[in-house]
Order: structure tokens, then C-alpha cells, then sequence
């Protein structure tokens, strides 16, 4: 465990230091690129400046911001693991990982080609933009560039919902994560077979490791306390007089850890406005996204308490 602890620390310094070293080099001052490389390798996003990575209006820039983001919502583990072994074919194997760059880079793709199709921007400036925004808030980042909630609405609301499901376990990200879609669209498939064939075996499989089922019964409980929680505080907001977009897109984005929202608590906008109890909502949504939700509400149960 202490020689996996030091090969994790080893590798997020290692990304740090690197995405320091791609920042400075790409034209931002050193106070600037150690701000942005703190919250870029965390998938953070926090700026140092009031645009956000508008401030630069650098592609270079955005070009190294998206590496990292990439490589920071992949599991860390994979890195050691790859590293130890002197090779990557178990790496790129991996089927959480795959399944998280195909959802990153394919989103930021197809939100580019909406922007492009709805004549928002030309071919280049639409795959700049639209990957950008894609991985920085698919990935729980939150970066922003423009105001995207002026892009046709496909595009922002895709882009939130992504947020919940495109960041590897093990990774900086929050958000469902990428491991848990993956079983639970093994275990649709699974029942889809039993209706067709009731006395069919089939077990649910991660490349070529068998799925046991409690694990499939914990992911199951985990998206259903994830979506009655989401509700929940969503209507706690609603009931205080905050618009449906604003309350519901503003407890996705704290559930996730990504930042910007819809509504007043978009890119161009933020939290100031929220009512002190509105807040107070919000936070204690970005508690359970960043703990684990279930073992995090476990604790509120008296029976815990109870000797």
C-alpha cells in the first residue's frame, strides 16, 4: 500500500510538473501556470482570471489544458500499474478507459459538428471551441472560453450531462463515474437476454474480469440514491424560488464538481446570486459529490451512531 501510495503521488506530480512546464512554455506567466496547472490536473477550474482560459485566447494553450484534462479523468492506478510493468497493452485495454476517452473526445466531436451544422462557427473555430468545452466540462473541469449557453441547446445540456459520466474511478474527477455506466449497461443488456432466453447464464464482464453481483447491487443503489438526492435538492431549490433550469442544471454541477451550470449560474455567470440557503444546498450537494455519496449519507443514519 505505501509503494502504491508513493507511485500515485510520483505520477500526480510527475502530470503537474509537466503541465506546469506546458503552460509557461505556451505563453502564460509562472503565477498563472502554477494556478492553472493546480487546477487543471485536479480538474478544478479554477482561474485566476475573471474569464476563465478566455483571458489567454490561446489554441495552444486549450490544446495543453485538453491533454491534461484527458489524462486526469483516466484512472491513476492504470498509469502505475502500466508503469511497474514496463508496458501499456494492459493500459489501453482497459475498457473504463476506452470508454472514457470514447465519450470525451466523441462528445467534444459531435458538439462540434452541431455548432458547425447550426452555422455558430466555420469547421476549425467549431472544433476548437466545441472540444474544448466538451472535455473541460464532460470532464468535471469547467474551464470555459465563451459563453456557450448562447450555442443551440443541445450543446450546453450535453455537455452537463456528460459531466456525470465521463471521468474514470481512480481519476481527479467526481460524477457517477465511468466504471458504474458500464456495468449498469451490462447488466440492461443481461436482463434484455433473460427475457428472450429466461434460462440463459450470462454474467456481466469488464473485459475479462467477472462482475460479482453485490458489486452490481451497489451500483444500482448508488444511481438510485444518486438520482433521488439529485431530485430531491433540486425541488429544494425550485421551492425557493429559483427557476427550474438554474436549480436543476446548479445541483448537477455541484453533485459532478464541475463548476458552471445553466441559467444565471452559467460560464458567463456564477453562484453570488444564490440565496444564502440556496448556497447552503449547493454545498452540501458538492460534499456528496466529492465523497462517496452512499458511505457520505451512511453517516448522517443514527444506527451508525448507535453503539
Amino acid at each position: 500500500v505505501k509503494e502504491t501510495a508513493k507511485g500515485l503521488w510520483a505520477i500526480y506530480a510527475t502530470f503537474s510538473i509537466v503541465c506546469f512546464a506546458a503552460y509557461w512554455a505556451g505563453g502564460m506567466t509562472a503565477m498563472d501556470a502554477l494556478m492553472h496547472m493546480f487546477a487543471t490536473v485536479s480538474l478544478g477550474g479554477l482561474s485566476s482570471h475573471d474569464t476563465s482560459f478566455a483571458h489567454f485566447a490561446s489554441p495552444v494553450l486549450e490544446g495543453v489544458a485538453v491533454l491534461f484534462m484527458l489524462a486526469a479523468s483516466c484512472n491513476f492506478a492504470l498509469y502505475f500499474v502500466a508503469l511497474r510493468k514496463g508496458h501499456w497493452r494492459g493500459f489501453w485495454r482497459d475498457p473504463e478507459l476506452r470508454a472514457t476517452l470514447v465519450a470525451l473526445i466523441g462528445g467534444g466531436l459531435l458538439v462540434a459538428a452541431v455548432l458547425w451544422a447550426k452555422g455558430v462557427y466555420g469547421p476549425l473555430d467549431a472544433l476548437r471551441y466545441g472540444v474544448f468545452h466538451a472535455i473541460s466540462v464532460g470532464s468535471t473541469t469547467g474551464f470555459a472560453t465563451v459563453d456557450y449557453l448562447a450555442w443551440p441547446v443541445f450543446a450546453p445540456l450535453f455537455m452537463l450531462l456528460l459531466s456525470g459520466v465521463a471521468t474514470s474511478a481512480g481519476s481527479a474527477g467526481c460524477g457517477i463515474k465511468m466504471v458504474r455506466v458500464l456495468i449498469l449497461m451490462k447488466q440492461a443488456g443481461r436482463e434484455m437476454t433473460r427475457l428472450v432466453h429466461p434460462r440463459a447464464v450470462q454474467p456481466v464482464t469488464l473485459g475479462a474480469v467477472v462482475v460479482d453481483h453485490r458489486v452490481i447491487f451497489s451500483v444500482l443503489a448508488f444511481m438510485l440514491v444518486y438520482g433521488v438526492t439529485t431530485i430531491f435538492l433540486s425541488m429544494l431549490l425550485v421551492l425557493s424560488d429559483l427557476d427550474p433550469v438554474t436549480a436543476f442544471s446548479a445541483v448537477i454541477a455541484s453533485v459532478n464538481c464541475t463548476g458552471p451550470g445553466l441559467g444565471t449560474v452559467g460560464p458567463a455567470g456564477n453562484f453570488s446570486g444564490l440565496t444564502g440557503f440556496q448556497v447552503w444546498v449547493c454545498t452540501f450537494a458538492m460534499i456528496l459529490g466529492r465523497l462517496e455519496m452512499l458511505s457520505f449519507i451512511a453517516l448522517l443514519t443514527p444506527s451508525f451512531w448507535r453503539k
